[in-house]
């Protein structure tokens, strides 16, 4: 999750099943955004999805994927080192809760392995 007009370095890249230019801005999202890639079950998927009516501010979620079956899911891209700060936690439940409240129940972390 990260603020709206992050100003961070981003990598911009065409990934087949995503509906535009894919934005990553780290590792763990570039990664992720391959393996999304490449699952068979997954139909398009949409980076940065902004999340409108926050009333903590402007913020995007990492990944909205589509399945085939119709279904929706939400994943987070959070370094193992920040999921328990304080901020990073609360973000998450702001995110978490935002589409739950839209019917999205397949929300989850992706994380960097531990070293």
């Amino acid at each position: 999750m990260r603020k709206k007009n992050y100003k961070g370095r981003v990598t911009k890249r065409y990934l087949p099943k995503c509906n535009d230019i894919c934005r990553t801005y780290d590792p763990i999202m570039t990664a992720y955004a391959d393996l999304v890639s490449k699952m068979e079950e997954v139909e398009e998927f949409r980076c940065n999805v902004y999340l409108e009516g926050l009333t903590e501010g402007d913020y995007t979620t990492d990944f909205l994927v589509k399945m085939k079956d119709g279904t929706f899911m939400v994943r987070e891209c959070v370094y193992r080192s920040r999921i328990t700060k304080p901020m990073h936690y609360k973000l998450l439940e702001l995110s978490r809760n935002y589409w739950l409240h839209r019917g999205i129940v397949d929300w989850g972390c992706v994380i960097n392995e531990k070293k």
